[in-house]
């Protein structure tokens, strides 16, 4: 049975590893030119692989493998259950199939060429965030904030359109909603994922509280207005979901006169994890018709791993690139004798917590110290203010998170509620944030990820949890070291053999839990991130 179900996986990959390569590199196009006919065509290859898993009598054996009981070798079993999973979701017959592929490629390409107008003038997504980040002109922040919702009417309607094909699809399988079926499928159960994140809501709470009631009182002063009276554009980032710089210590002036790129670079040489070759084929900065935002792409599973980004010289971007490097080492340095599908991460939030780590530096002292140098004026506050910032950041991020999660499950659960008013009752629940006076928009459709990433969003507050695991991990065991040392790994190569050996060598061929076991020695929990943050 093992050598019949061999020849199914050899066939099998002739047939999708050149697919699924051609599909990654239109995409990669049609991220950087935004024309509609790259996206067309990338979605007709989307939709050409997942005919490939739509097909039933490949199912039916692949149940036949499953039931028997013979499947006896651990990587061949690992495979089984990746095609096992991939192939159910796709039983769903072609025309939802073509539905699904076309519409979710129609909504992206709107969001990804979509400009906002501020005074009737086009204006990107850079140039709202660095309104928000610097301006204390009262009516230009709420205009950029209004301009970042803009995008919402025009795709409202068909989100929900789509999230309605997402449900359908996933009860003609005999789930319960899209929601349901997606982390099934992934390998993680919604019961348990809802009940850490309760868990989660109820620690980081009262500490929240404290820290937007800061927030609230530095900004607040900032714009000489009452903190009763913040608004939603009166934060630095249109969500909420990035921490307002309320330090002391301004950290955007480290990086001004830096090459971000090459800062990135020199640090991860200095921890033997080079991404020479995965800067070389990546696009970086800011182009008409770009995708705005940033994400690292494995194009074949074979060392062709590239980062879309739009960098500015400043600690956003720094933590960025930082952040999507951590994606492309990760998938860099998998086992290339590992078999094809199992060359990629553990799990979607195992290469999240890797990125986390590693984005979490440019809020480091040390690592800034080490890597672009501190004034001896700023060296005895720096390591109170970076603390600070990081813990602020953490926290901002675990309660967004909290929208994300919710909405999304409740939006699953019932696409004919008031999507409106339920966002901004989470918003203001989990964020603190008030609901401006009369406002009545979908603003709940201007976050991409429920389009284009849809149940994704538990992943990112799942793989901060991780990189604070293998945090301590790294500094107690690795580096021996007290586990609240304050570290930025800089020219520590020991660090970047563990995750080499331990994380990113394995690939997949682990369950997740497995992978954190070999890893850390633990199961995934939440301990070190309360430690650390909360």
């Amino acid at each position: 049975m093992g050598k019949a179900f061999q020849k199914f996986i050899d066939r099998h990959v002739s047939v999708i590893e050149p697919l699924s390569r051609e599909m990654n590199l239109s995409f990669w196009k049609a991220s950087i030119s935004g024309k509609k006919n790259d996206y067309e065509r990338t979605a007709a290859l989307e939709l050409k692989l997942r005919q490939v898993y739509a097909n039933r009598e490949e199912f039916e054996q692949i149940k036949v493998f499953k039931n028997s009981g013979k499947i006896h070798d651990p990587l061949l079993q690992r495979q089984l259950t990746i095609l096992f999973n991939a192939y159910l979701e796709n039983q769903i017959g072609d025309a939802i199939i073509k539905k699904i592929v076309s519409l979710s490629s129609e909504i992206e390409n709107i969001f990804n060429t979509f400009r906002a107008e501020l005074d009737g003038k086009p204006i990107t997504n850079n140039q709202i965030v660095d309104i928000l980040r610097h301006s204390t002109d009262l009516s230009e922040r709420q205009k950029a904030w209004e301009g970042s919702k803009q995008v919402g009417p025009v795709v409202a309607e068909k989100l929900l359109d789509l999230v309605k094909l997402r449900n359908q699809a996933a009860q003609h399988l005999g789930f319960e909603n899209y929601y349901v079926m997606s982390m099934t499928l992934s390998e993680q159960d919604p019961a348990a994922i809802g009940l850490l994140f309760q868990d989660l809501a109820d620690r980081t709470d009262a500490p929240f509280r404290e820290l937007k009631q800061k927030i609230d009182q530095t900004l607040a002063g900032r714009y000489g207005i009452s903190a009763n009276d913040m608004q939603a554009w009166h934060y630095e980032d249109p969500f909420f979901q990035e921490a307002p710089h309320i330090s002391k210590v301004d950290f955007n002036q480290f990086f001004k006169d830096q090459n971000i790129v090459d800062l990135a670079r020199e640090f991860y040489s200095g921890i033997h994890l080079p991404a020479d070759s995965i800067l070389q084929n990546s696009d970086l900065y800011e182009k008409l018709g770009k995708d705005q935002h940033a994400f690292c792409i494995d194009i074949d599973r074979k060392g062709d791993i590239r980062v879309l980004a739009n960098v500015k010289n400043d600690e956003y971007w720094m933590s960025t690139m930082l952040h999507e490097l951590g994606h492309g080492v990760y998938d860099y340095y998998i086992d290339p004798s590992l078999p094809f599908l199992l060359r990629t991460h553990a799990h979607i939030f195992a290469t999240e917590a890797v990125a986390m780590f590693f984005g979490r530096l440019s809020r480091n002292a040390d690592w800034l110290e080490k890597m672009v140098g501190v004034p001896e004026n700023l060296r005895q506050s720096l390591q109170v203010e970076t603390k600070e910032a990081l813990r602020l950041q953490q926290l901002v991020f675990s309660r967004w998170a909290q929208v994300m999660v919710n909405f999304e499950r409740e939006l699953y659960g019932n696409p004919a509620q008031d999507l409106d008013s339920l966002w901004w009752q989470l918003v203001e629940k989990y964020q603190f944030v008030q609901k401006p006076e009369g406002r009545s928009a979908p603003d709940w459709a201007t976050k991409v990820h429920i389009c284009s990433a849809p149940v994704y969003y538990h992943n990112y507050q799942l793989g901060e949890l991780m990189a604070s695991q293998v945090h301590h991990f790294v500094l107690s065991q690795v580096l021996n070291l007290r586990s609240d040392e304050w570290v930025g790994f800089v020219h520590m190569p020991e660090v970047g053999d563990y995750f080499r050996e331990k994380i990113f060598s394995v690939g997949a061929r682990f369950h997740w839990d497995d992978l954190l076991k070999h890893a850390t020695g633990e199961s995934l929990t939440p301990k070190y991130f309360v430690r650390q943050f909360v």
